[in-house]
């Protein structure tokens, strides 16, 4: 008779799932700031005339949320949806940078918002949200080499604009994202802050100045080259 097997009774090992992909890592280039701060702060169109005047010396990198919720990318209000959504800008945003490392390897990088502005929409704060996202407040602080921070206009009384068709946050709304955000980056080495009083001319000259000194991108300071009269950026003092 033919010899039967026997079976084995020994369990199969347990294999541990592997922790999802967060996104492509790239090598951190120098020269890509970040132009941040909260809704109707005029950080989109003030990379438009970036990108506009400084051709040959950087490029914009556009804002990630406005590209998905353009193409019809869902915005759930529920608090699980709101931290989706922020992990596929989060994601989407890191990628797009390193695109743009080899795309254009050579040139400053502005970016129209940054990896660490999901803290402002993400239920629960910053410490969460960089708990949720694998990463820390230092490694975001690294692959920015300045950070230009314009407040929103929600502070100045009837200067609140909602013509961008994916803006939905109220004025009151806008302020809490934008003092969010504000926490979230100003403690950057190189946080420059430009506040709501400022006139869109005189962001521009700002952010202008900010480059040029930080960087030596541009062409020095606007407010003599152009007579503008702009008041230059200015740092804020960190709250206790």
């Amino acid at each position: 008779m033919a010899a039967t097997r026997k079976r084995s009774t020994s369990r199969p090992r347990k294999t541990k799932p592997k922790p999802a992909r967060k996104g492509a890592a790239c090598r951190p280039i120098r020269n890509r700031v970040v132009l941040t701060g909260g809704p109707s702060a005029g950080k989109t169109a003030v990379a438009e005339v970036l990108r506009r005047q400084l051709v040959d010396e950087v490029v914009v990198l556009p804002e990630t949320a406005t590209m998905l919720f353009s193409a019809g990318f869902p915005r759930p209000a529920s608090p699980q949806g709101r931290r989706l959504v922020q992990q596929t800008i989060y994601t989407t945003q890191r990628n797009m940078e390193c695109i743009y490392e080899l795309t254009h390897p050579d040139i400053t990088h502005v970016c129209d918002r940054g990896t660490l502005d999901g803290a402002g929409y993400w239920p629960g704060g910053t410490e969460r949200f960089l708990g949720a996202m694998g990463t820390t407040l230092d490694a975001e602080y690294r692959r920015y080499d300045a950070v230009i921070f314009l407040e929103s206009a929600a502070f100045d009384d009837g200067s609140y604009s909602k013509d961008s068709p994916v803006r939905i946050e109220t004025p009151a709304q806008a302020r809490a994202i934008d003092l969010k955000l504000r926490r979230a980056w100003e403690n950057h080495p190189h946080f420059h802050f430009v506040g709501s009083e400022h006139n869109f001319y005189e962001k521009v000259a700002a952010v202008l100045i900010t480059l040029y000194k930080v960087l030596g991108v541009g062409v020095g300071d606007p407010r003599t080259a152009k007579g503008r009269g702009a008041k230059g950026p200015r740092k804020t003092r960190k709250r206790s």
